[in-house]
């Protein structure tokens, strides 16, 4: 092997110039922008929602949260559900993450939002949002600590609360740093001295991506109304702890003072509870806050008049069937009128019971219910799981709520219970995109655009107006796909990588009519076999659809040309390197080894590889190196792009001269159709121009920019960007959690 091309002063040169431009950025103008019209690819859900929560102040008023993507509210006229968090950009990613919501009960206008996706040290601090026109617009208030609404007992709650009777003052329970208060309707917050130290008593770590237990700390907080009148603090509030010693706290001074609950049930952690208009505490409990699972709960209730503890489970976990409750709601009209809902029940599915004599009998309601799956196709093949929360309209006792892992369902004919008939519930999900997109590919024929998705698996998406009629992509069926290729010639030859729903166990398939039809690999490269929680690695395919090129996270590049009967290990190569395929030379690939730091290429249809250049930054990941973002260039032999350390670099050559483009630096690119009378294609850029944050076109190479998004749509993070190669301007964006978007030019 020749000694690669050094290349690490151009990427320095690059990269300081980069740094002072950033230094002085005021300087520079902003690029122009082309304005977008954007809108979601339609799936319906797709991700955990965590909490709803219906306005008392308002009929038809309701919001949900989701663990990584925003938050929502009911349109009370379209019936849809509108994303309130798109305004967020990649810097503020983290909002993302919400750990809990509450609305005023005393005006409809006013809605907050805690924000924070997680508690590691590289993740910012949260944030409480603040609105006063139900999400239209936000203040924000920044927190000196860390939130979790992608954690352990995100499907707790709530835990932000908004006094009822003093619209001024709110209660906050965080995870690690206790209980919080605010005077001045959240714009300002005080930690509250007086509330007892606990033990959460964390349980070791069951998910093998937590090196320690997550804290889910303060997880419940409730004001009595009756307790106090309009216009004063509300003297009797509760907060409960997730820990299965005493876990109630009641304060009967406006939470100057607390003390834990006498007689309380103990040996369990509290998930919800809920307050009757007769003052009635409901409490649902689990061995674990979930949602990695739950194998012992139970349902109690306190009567907050006489201090007596009656125990109301409706089905005890029993040896063979270990479950817990996550769930409890009563009905703000009906008072005896109880909802609770299992834990990990399986044999098949979480169960809600329903008692109308305030928890003495119950009604299974799930087992013999109804389901109207046509609004996503999709959900025929999901149980319906993690279910967080019940919520009863407290307008409509017919009408009710409760989240799963992949979205909502609703019923509004809750009452036919009572006489014996099955409840329908609809996956009246329209509006809710939550998928996290992982891999976008748009073939140049057939449908315009393929997805990987992150836990349910990939779909072909052909309108994208509904979600597609033939839901997943079938058999083999994935958990996640994590990575999509087509060849350029063949584009109905398509590859794809994932893990296995049940034991996520790396695998791949292909298929040979556009995505239709999957069949998987016959095998797999030498060290996979087994592998969990490292991920499926990049997969490629030659133009011509012949050879097939895979190096699952932790093991080098291994090819094939039988479909994964046999796999012949890349010569040259470390592990987790991105191989990508000319699209025109039936015998090239390219890779940016983030291990040594070099571009490497491949003549003889990645037999063996050789490094053209180095002096590259040595990128790590979870499992050492990371695969290198490399992108060849349809239609043009011996042409990709690279993002190496932020630098967007250019090769017309397979790698032996390179281009920095100047003042720009990226995360995610893509390619579409060219621009009329241009012959290369437009270029979609996710990064900095100029020192501007966003997403980016450019019609001449890279030499000029346009800004395609503005402040309303950000997205967040964005891990995956692609255009259409037969539309001019359409661009696909992958979202980590409000699923895929795609944008056309509006004039």
């Amino acid at each position: 092997m020749r000694n690669p091309r050094p290349f690490f002063f151009l990427l320095a040169a690059a990269a300081l110039a980069f740094g002072v431009f950033l230094r002085a950025g005021a300087g520079l103008a902003p690029p122009p922008s082309d304005p977008y019209q954007f809108h979601n690819v339609v799936i319906g859900g797709g991700g955990f929602v965590t909490g709803i929560v219906f306005s008392p102040a308002e009929k038809g008023l309701v919001y949900l949260r989701t663990d990584v993507g925003g938050a929502y509210r009911k349109d009370a006229h379209s019936k849809a559900w509108v994303p309130l968090l798109d305004w967020a950009n990649q810097t503020d990613w983290n909002l993302y993450g919400v750990e809990s919501l509450a609305t005023d009960p005393l005006d409809a206008h006013r809605v907050y939002i805690a924000a924070g996706t997680y508690t590691n040290p590289t993740t910012p601090n949260g944030e409480i949002l603040r609105s006063v026109d139900r999400g239209d617009t936000w203040e924000r208030t920044p927190l000196p600590f860390k939130l979790g609404g992608n954690e352990s007992g995100r499907n707790n709650g709530e835990r932000l609360a908004v006094d009822p009777n003093d619209g001024r003052i709110l209660f906050f329970g965080t995870r690690a740093s206790g209980l919080w208060r605010s005077g001045d309707y959240g714009t300002t917050w005080d930690r509250v001295a007086a509330f007892p130290d606990y033990d959460e008593a964390l349980p070791a770590p069951t998910n093998p991506r937590w090196r320690a237990p997550q804290k889910v700390g303060i997880n419940i907080v409730i004001f009595d109304p009756r307790s106090g009148r309009r216009g004063a603090p509300t003297p009797v509030l509760y907060a409960a702890v997730s820990t299965p010693n005493a876990s109630l706290f009641r304060s009967t001074d406006s939470g100057a003072t607390w003390n834990p609950l006498p007689g309380q049930p103990l040996g369990l952690r509290p998930t919800r509870a809920a307050l009757s208009t007769t003052g009635v505490l409901f409490v649902s409990y689990g061995k674990e806050a979930g949602p990695s699972g739950m194998t012992d709960g139970a349902v109690w209730k306190w009567d907050t008049s006489s201090g007596a503890w009656t125990e109301i489970t409706p089905e005890k976990p029993g040896p063979g069937h270990a479950f817990g409750y996550g769930s409890v709601a009563v009905d703000p009209r009906h008072p005896d009128t109880v909802l609770a809902g299992t834990w990990s029940h399986g044999n098949p599915f979480d169960e809600i019971f329903r008692s109308t004599d305030g928890g003495r009998t119950w009604t299974a309601l799930l087992g013999q219910a109804q389901w109207d799956h046509a609004p996503a196709p999709y959900t025929k093949t999901m149980n319906h799981h993690w279910l967080a929360d019940l919520e009863i309209d407290p307008f409509d006792s017919d009408h009710a709520i409760f989240p799963t892992g992949y979205g909502i369902w609703v019923t509004h004919d809750l009452g036919v219970a009572d006489h014996g008939r099955p409840t329908l519930w609809s996956f009246e999900d329209q509006g809710i995109e939550e998928t996290v997109p992982l891999s976008l590919v748009s073939p140049p024929v057939g449908c315009h655009l393929l997805s990987g998705l992150g836990d349910i698996d990939g779909m072909r998406h052909e309108d994208f107006r509904v979600s597609p009629p033939a839901g997943r992509f079938g058999t083999p069926a994935f958990k996640n796909t994590g990575r999509l290729a087509f060849a350029w010639n063949h584009p109905e030859i398509v590859v794809r990588s994932g893990n296995t729903y049940h034991n996520d166990l790396v695998t791949a398939g292909y298929s040979k009519d556009g995505g239709v039809t999957w069949k998987a690999f016959a095998g797999e490269p030498p060290g996979t076999l087994g592998a969990y929680w490292r991920g499926e690695g990049p997969i490629a395919v030659s133009a011509d659809g012949k050879t097939v090129v895979w190096s699952p996270t932790g093991v080098a590049p291994h090819l094939t040309e039988d479909w994964g009967a046999t796999w012949f290990p890349c010569v040259g190569c470390s592990a987790n390197l991105a191989v990508a395929a000319d699209t025109v030379n039936l015998s090239k690939f390219y890779a940016y080894d983030t291990e040594a730091g070099t571009l490497v290429m491949s003549t003889d249809r990645a037999r063996s590889f050789r490094a053209v250049a180095g002096g590259l930054p040595v990128v790590k990941g979870r499992f050492g190196p990371a695969p290198g973002k490399l992108s060849t260039v349809p239609g043009r032999e011996s042409e990709f792009w690279v993002i190496a350390g932020g630098v967007l670099l250019n090769s017309h050559d397979g790698g032996v001269t390179l281009r920095a483009l100047p003042n720009v630096s990226a995360s995610q690119i893509g390619f579409g159709k060219e621009a009329p009378g241009r012959n290369f294609p437009a270029l979609f850029l996710v990064g900095k121009v100029s020192g501007t944050e966003g997403i980016f076109r450019s019609d001449d190479y890279g030499s000029t920019w346009l800004r395609i998004n503005d402040a309303r749509h950000g997205y967040g993070s964005i891990g995956v960007i692609t255009g259409d190669p037969r539309i001019f301007g359409r661009v696909y964006i992958g979202t980590f959690g409000r699923g895929i978007i795609y944008g056309d030019r509006k004039s």
